[in-house]
Protein backbone atom coordinates (compact mmCIF):
# COMPACT_ATOMS: atom_id res chain seq x y z
CA UNK A 1 0.00 0.00 0.00
CA UNK A 2 1.14 3.72 -0.96
CA UNK A 3 1.79 5.82 1.35
CA UNK A 4 0.88 9.62 1.75
CA UNK A 5 1.29 12.75 3.57
CA UNK A 6 -1.18 14.35 5.95
CA UNK A 7 0.34 17.56 6.60
CA UNK A 8 3.78 19.13 6.85
CA UNK A 9 4.55 17.76 10.40
CA UNK A 10 6.03 14.20 9.43
CA UNK A 11 2.50 12.24 9.64
CA UNK A 12 2.83 9.28 6.87
CA UNK A 13 -0.28 6.85 6.60
CA UNK A 14 -1.79 4.49 4.01
CA UNK A 15 -3.43 5.96 1.01
CA UNK A 16 -6.46 4.55 2.27
CA UNK A 17 -7.45 4.00 5.57
CA UNK A 18 -9.86 1.65 7.33
CA UNK A 19 -12.91 3.93 8.98
CA UNK A 20 -14.56 1.38 11.72
CA UNK A 21 -17.60 3.21 12.92
CA UNK A 22 -19.74 0.54 11.29
CA UNK A 23 -18.55 -1.92 13.25
CA UNK A 24 -19.90 -0.37 16.49
CA UNK A 25 -22.68 1.71 15.66
CA UNK A 26 -25.18 3.38 13.20
CA UNK A 27 -25.88 1.08 10.38
CA UNK A 28 -27.27 -1.48 12.75
CA UNK A 29 -25.76 -3.41 15.87
CA UNK A 30 -24.96 -7.27 15.87
CA UNK A 31 -22.16 -8.28 18.86
CA UNK A 32 -22.20 -11.61 16.97
CA UNK A 33 -19.96 -9.54 14.05
CA UNK A 34 -16.83 -9.00 16.33
CA UNK A 35 -14.77 -11.60 15.38
CA UNK A 36 -15.35 -10.64 11.72
CA UNK A 37 -14.47 -6.77 12.28
CA UNK A 38 -11.69 -8.07 14.21
CA UNK A 39 -10.78 -9.80 11.29
CA UNK A 40 -11.42 -6.97 8.49
CA UNK A 41 -8.87 -4.90 11.35
CA UNK A 42 -5.97 -7.92 10.93
CA UNK A 43 -6.50 -8.15 7.08
CA UNK A 44 -6.07 -4.45 6.76
CA UNK A 45 -3.06 -4.23 8.99
CA UNK A 46 -1.75 -7.30 6.76
CA UNK A 47 -2.37 -5.68 3.48
CA UNK A 48 -1.04 -2.09 4.33
CA UNK A 49 -3.27 -0.48 5.91
CA UNK A 50 -1.94 1.50 8.91
CA UNK A 51 -4.77 4.39 9.29
CA UNK A 52 -7.14 3.40 11.74
CA UNK A 53 -9.99 5.90 12.43
CA UNK A 54 -12.78 5.50 15.35
CA UNK A 55 -14.52 8.05 16.96
CA UNK A 56 -14.66 7.60 21.33
CA UNK A 57 -18.29 7.62 20.98
CA UNK A 58 -18.87 5.19 18.21
CA UNK A 59 -20.88 2.29 20.33
CA UNK A 60 -20.61 3.89 23.65
CA UNK A 61 -16.83 3.11 23.45
CA UNK A 62 -16.94 -0.18 21.99
CA UNK A 63 -15.25 0.53 18.88
CA UNK A 64 -12.07 1.59 20.77
CA UNK A 65 -12.65 -1.44 22.48
CA UNK A 66 -12.64 -3.63 19.68
CA UNK A 67 -9.69 -2.10 18.10
CA UNK A 68 -7.71 -2.52 20.97
CA UNK A 69 -8.94 -6.37 20.94
CA UNK A 70 -7.50 -6.49 17.00
CA UNK A 71 -3.94 -4.36 17.59
CA UNK A 72 -2.67 -6.72 21.01
CA UNK A 73 0.70 -7.10 19.64
CA UNK A 74 0.38 -5.52 16.37
CA UNK A 75 0.34 -1.54 17.81
CA UNK A 76 3.12 -0.62 16.27
CA UNK A 77 1.85 -1.47 12.63
CA UNK A 78 -1.07 1.07 13.20
CA UNK A 79 -1.30 4.88 13.12
CA UNK A 80 -4.92 5.22 15.49
CA UNK A 81 -6.81 8.42 14.33
CA UNK A 82 -9.38 9.01 17.23
CA UNK A 83 -12.21 12.00 17.08
CA UNK A 84 -13.63 12.98 20.30
CA UNK A 85 -16.38 15.31 21.93
CA UNK A 86 -19.46 14.40 20.84
CA UNK A 87 -21.85 13.74 23.91
CA UNK A 88 -24.90 11.11 24.06
CA UNK A 89 -27.43 9.95 26.19
CA UNK A 90 -28.04 6.36 27.83
CA UNK A 91 -29.92 5.25 24.53
CA UNK A 92 -27.23 7.05 21.71
CA UNK A 93 -29.19 10.21 21.32
CA UNK A 94 -25.98 12.88 20.26
CA UNK A 95 -26.55 16.01 22.59
CA UNK A 96 -24.23 18.34 21.28
CA UNK A 97 -20.72 18.84 21.41
CA UNK A 98 -18.04 19.54 24.20
CA UNK A 99 -14.18 20.91 23.47
CA UNK A 100 -13.42 22.27 26.61
CA UNK A 101 -9.98 21.45 27.74
CA UNK A 102 -10.82 19.48 30.38
CA UNK A 103 -13.06 17.48 28.27
CA UNK A 104 -10.22 16.77 26.20
CA UNK A 105 -7.83 15.78 28.19
CA UNK A 106 -10.57 13.44 30.28
CA UNK A 107 -11.91 11.79 27.16
CA UNK A 108 -7.95 11.46 25.85
CA UNK A 109 -7.28 9.62 29.13
CA UNK A 110 -10.49 7.33 28.82
CA UNK A 111 -9.98 6.37 25.25
CA UNK A 112 -5.72 4.92 25.81
CA UNK A 113 -7.79 3.23 28.51
CA UNK A 114 -10.15 1.72 26.23
CA UNK A 115 -7.55 1.01 23.36
CA UNK A 116 -4.74 -0.37 25.35
CA UNK A 117 -2.61 1.83 24.17
CA UNK A 118 0.06 4.89 25.49
CA UNK A 119 -0.43 7.06 23.08
CA UNK A 120 -2.96 8.48 19.85
CA UNK A 121 -1.47 9.56 16.86
CA UNK A 122 -3.50 11.74 15.47
CA UNK A 123 -6.18 13.45 17.78
CA UNK A 124 -9.27 15.55 16.80
CA UNK A 125 -12.54 17.01 18.13
CA UNK A 126 -15.52 15.70 16.07
CA UNK A 127 -17.08 18.92 15.52
CA UNK A 128 -16.24 22.39 16.63
CA UNK A 129 -17.35 23.39 20.14
CA UNK A 130 -19.52 26.74 19.14
CA UNK A 131 -19.46 28.04 22.92
CA UNK A 132 -15.76 27.15 23.17
CA UNK A 133 -13.28 28.75 20.98
CA UNK A 134 -11.22 26.40 18.98
CA UNK A 135 -7.79 27.65 20.03
CA UNK A 136 -8.75 26.19 23.30
CA UNK A 137 -9.53 23.05 22.22
CA UNK A 138 -5.92 22.79 20.16
CA UNK A 139 -4.40 24.07 22.79
CA UNK A 140 -5.49 21.15 25.08
CA UNK A 141 -4.45 19.06 22.23
CA UNK A 142 -0.92 20.65 21.92
CA UNK A 143 -0.44 20.12 25.86
CA UNK A 144 -0.84 16.51 24.89
CA UNK A 145 1.25 16.67 22.49
CA UNK A 146 4.46 18.32 24.35
CA UNK A 147 3.46 15.10 26.67
CA UNK A 148 3.62 12.93 24.30
CA UNK A 149 0.57 11.95 24.67
CA UNK A 150 -0.23 12.92 20.96
CA UNK A 151 1.68 12.58 17.80
CA UNK A 152 -0.74 15.21 15.70
CA UNK A 153 -3.55 17.45 16.08
CA UNK A 154 -6.76 17.41 13.36
CA UNK A 155 -9.84 18.94 12.84
CA UNK A 156 -13.12 17.48 11.68
CA UNK A 157 -16.22 18.85 9.42
CA UNK A 158 -14.52 22.42 10.47
CA UNK A 159 -14.71 25.64 8.49
CA UNK A 160 -11.73 27.29 6.67
CA UNK A 161 -12.17 30.34 8.99
CA UNK A 162 -11.82 27.73 12.25
CA UNK A 163 -8.97 25.59 10.19
CA UNK A 164 -6.79 29.07 9.95
CA UNK A 165 -7.35 30.14 13.66
CA UNK A 166 -6.77 26.35 14.84
CA UNK A 167 -3.35 26.27 12.56
CA UNK A 168 -2.37 29.61 13.95
CA UNK A 169 -2.53 27.69 17.54
CA UNK A 170 -0.79 24.47 16.85
CA UNK A 171 0.17 22.86 13.63
CA UNK A 172 -2.38 20.65 11.67
CA UNK A 173 -1.77 17.39 10.15
CA UNK A 174 -5.73 16.82 8.93
CA UNK A 175 -9.02 17.88 8.34
CA UNK A 176 -11.32 14.69 7.96
CA UNK A 177 -14.80 15.43 6.42
CA UNK A 178 -17.34 13.83 4.12
CA UNK A 179 -15.68 14.37 0.49
CA UNK A 180 -16.72 11.74 -2.50
CA UNK A 181 -18.13 12.07 -6.11
CA UNK A 182 -21.47 13.16 -4.17
CA UNK A 183 -20.15 15.35 -1.30
CA UNK A 184 -17.74 18.08 -2.85
CA UNK A 185 -19.02 21.24 -1.11
CA UNK A 186 -15.03 21.03 0.45
CA UNK A 187 -13.90 21.93 -2.50
CA UNK A 188 -15.09 25.72 -2.16
CA UNK A 189 -13.51 27.06 0.97
CA UNK A 190 -12.02 24.00 3.06
CA UNK A 191 -10.10 22.51 0.56
CA UNK A 192 -8.09 25.60 -1.14
CA UNK A 193 -7.67 26.45 2.65
CA UNK A 194 -6.11 23.15 3.79
CA UNK A 195 -3.83 23.35 0.91
CA UNK A 196 -2.55 26.91 1.07
CA UNK A 197 -1.84 25.39 4.94
CA UNK A 198 -0.09 22.49 4.56
CA UNK A 199 -2.71 20.31 5.39
CA UNK A 200 -3.86 16.75 4.50
CA UNK A 201 -8.03 15.83 4.01
CA UNK A 202 -9.33 12.00 5.96
CA UNK A 203 -12.29 11.64 3.53
CA UNK A 204 -14.74 9.64 4.95
CA UNK A 205 -18.29 9.19 3.43
CA UNK A 206 -16.25 8.02 -0.20
CA UNK A 207 -18.67 4.95 -1.02
CA UNK A 208 -21.78 7.07 0.17
CA UNK A 209 -22.68 5.11 3.04
CA UNK A 210 -22.61 2.16 1.14
CA UNK A 211 -24.70 3.02 -1.49
CA UNK A 212 -21.80 3.19 -4.07
CA UNK A 213 -20.71 -0.57 -2.65
CA UNK A 214 -24.31 -1.94 -3.56
CA UNK A 215 -25.17 -3.06 -0.23
CA UNK A 216 -27.97 -0.16 -0.11
CA UNK A 217 -30.88 -1.38 -3.42
CA UNK A 218 -34.12 0.00 -1.33
CA UNK A 219 -34.96 2.70 0.84
CA UNK A 220 -36.93 0.33 3.34
CA UNK A 221 -34.06 -2.13 3.59
CA UNK A 222 -32.79 -0.50 6.89
CA UNK A 223 -33.32 -1.43 10.13
CA UNK A 224 -34.46 0.32 13.32
CA UNK A 225 -31.24 1.37 14.54
CA UNK A 226 -29.52 2.29 10.82
CA UNK A 227 -29.08 6.02 11.36
CA UNK A 228 -29.11 6.23 6.81
CA UNK A 229 -33.34 5.96 6.95
CA UNK A 230 -33.10 9.41 8.60
CA UNK A 231 -30.66 10.91 6.07
CA UNK A 232 -32.44 13.08 3.33
CA UNK A 233 -30.10 10.79 0.54
CA UNK A 234 -32.22 7.68 1.06
CA UNK A 235 -35.32 9.17 1.39
CA UNK A 236 -38.51 9.25 -1.13
CA UNK A 237 -37.80 10.95 -4.41
CA UNK A 238 -34.37 11.78 -3.27
CA UNK A 239 -33.28 7.99 -3.16
CA UNK A 240 -35.15 7.29 -6.31
CA UNK A 241 -33.23 9.93 -8.53
CA UNK A 242 -30.10 8.65 -6.59
CA UNK A 243 -30.20 5.00 -7.90
CA UNK A 244 -30.56 6.56 -11.08
CA UNK A 245 -27.13 8.33 -10.45
CA UNK A 246 -25.85 5.21 -8.97
CA UNK A 247 -26.69 3.39 -12.43
CA UNK A 248 -24.64 6.09 -14.17
CA UNK A 249 -22.13 5.64 -11.52
CA UNK A 250 -22.46 1.76 -12.78
CA UNK A 251 -22.00 1.78 -16.20
CA UNK A 252 -19.02 3.79 -16.04
CA UNK A 253 -17.16 1.18 -13.87
CA UNK A 254 -18.35 -1.51 -15.98
CA UNK A 255 -16.39 0.05 -19.02
CA UNK A 256 -13.50 -0.27 -16.78
CA UNK A 257 -14.35 -3.92 -15.21
CA UNK A 258 -14.09 -2.68 -11.82
CA UNK A 259 -16.66 -2.26 -9.01
CA UNK A 260 -18.63 0.86 -8.60
CA UNK A 261 -16.98 1.02 -5.53
CA UNK A 262 -13.64 0.76 -6.17
CA UNK A 263 -14.38 3.62 -9.48
CA UNK A 264 -15.56 6.04 -6.59
CA UNK A 265 -11.94 5.79 -4.51
CA UNK A 266 -9.94 5.68 -7.22
CA UNK A 267 -11.99 8.94 -7.64
CA UNK A 268 -11.29 10.80 -4.78
CA UNK A 269 -7.83 9.30 -4.73
CA UNK A 270 -7.22 11.39 -8.11
CA UNK A 271 -8.37 14.83 -6.75
CA UNK A 272 -4.83 15.18 -5.21
CA UNK A 273 -2.08 13.17 -3.31
CA UNK A 274 -3.04 15.20 -0.04
CA UNK A 275 -6.12 13.23 0.52
CA UNK A 276 -6.77 10.20 2.51
CA UNK A 277 -10.26 8.29 2.30
CA UNK A 278 -11.19 5.97 5.12
CA UNK A 279 -13.53 2.55 3.88
CA UNK A 280 -16.13 1.79 6.56
CA UNK A 281 -16.49 -2.07 6.23
CA UNK A 282 -16.72 -4.83 8.58
CA UNK A 283 -16.45 -7.86 6.14
CA UNK A 284 -12.73 -8.98 4.35
CA UNK A 285 -14.28 -9.81 1.00
CA UNK A 286 -15.36 -5.74 0.90
CA UNK A 287 -11.93 -4.86 2.38
CA UNK A 288 -9.94 -6.64 -0.34
CA UNK A 289 -12.37 -5.47 -2.97
CA UNK A 290 -12.20 -1.82 -2.08
CA UNK A 291 -8.47 -1.68 -1.31
CA UNK A 292 -7.96 -2.72 -4.94
CA UNK A 293 -8.99 1.35 -5.85
CA UNK A 294 -5.19 2.10 -4.06
CA UNK A 295 -3.71 0.40 -7.32
CA UNK A 296 -6.44 2.44 -10.35
CA UNK A 297 -5.10 5.20 -11.88
CA UNK A 298 -7.87 7.25 -13.88
CA UNK A 299 -6.84 9.36 -16.84
CA UNK A 300 -7.91 13.22 -17.76
CA UNK A 301 -10.34 11.62 -19.82
CA UNK A 302 -11.55 9.31 -17.33
CA UNK A 303 -12.05 12.06 -14.75
CA UNK A 304 -14.09 13.97 -17.70
CA UNK A 305 -16.38 11.24 -18.22
CA UNK A 306 -17.05 10.95 -14.82
CA UNK A 307 -17.57 14.45 -14.41
CA UNK A 308 -20.18 14.17 -17.36
CA UNK A 309 -21.73 11.71 -16.03
CA UNK A 310 -22.50 12.35 -12.30
CA UNK A 311 -21.53 16.74 -12.10
CA UNK A 312 -21.24 17.87 -8.69
CA UNK A 313 -24.43 19.05 -7.45
CA UNK A 314 -26.05 15.71 -9.42
CA UNK A 315 -26.91 13.82 -5.75
CA UNK A 316 -30.55 14.28 -4.75
CA UNK A 317 -30.58 15.44 -1.20
CA UNK A 318 -28.23 16.76 1.58
CA UNK A 319 -26.07 14.46 3.05
CA UNK A 320 -27.31 15.13 7.08
CA UNK A 321 -30.59 15.83 8.04
CA UNK A 322 -30.81 20.17 8.75
CA UNK A 323 -29.67 19.87 12.58
CA UNK A 324 -26.91 17.55 11.80
CA UNK A 325 -25.70 19.82 8.97
CA UNK A 326 -25.55 23.29 11.25
CA UNK A 327 -22.71 21.35 13.25
CA UNK A 328 -20.73 20.76 10.04
CA UNK A 329 -18.16 23.29 8.48
CA UNK A 330 -18.82 25.72 11.60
Amino acid sequence: MNQRALGTAGLKVSAIGLGCMGMSDVYGTDSSADSESIATIQRALDLGVTLLDTGDFYGMGHNEMLIGRALRGRRDQALLSVKFGALRDHKGTFLGFDGRPAFVKTSFAYSVKRLGVDHIDLYYPSRVDPHVPIEETIGAIADLVREGKVRYAGLSEASAASVRRAAATHPISALQTEYSLWSRDAEDEVLPALRELGIGLVAYGALSRGLFGGSVRSADQFGPDDIRKHFPRFQGGNFALNMELLSKLEQLAAARNVTPAQLSLAWVLAQGPDIVPVIGTRRRTHLDENLAAAAMALTPDDLAKIEREIPRGAVAGERYPAATMSTVNR
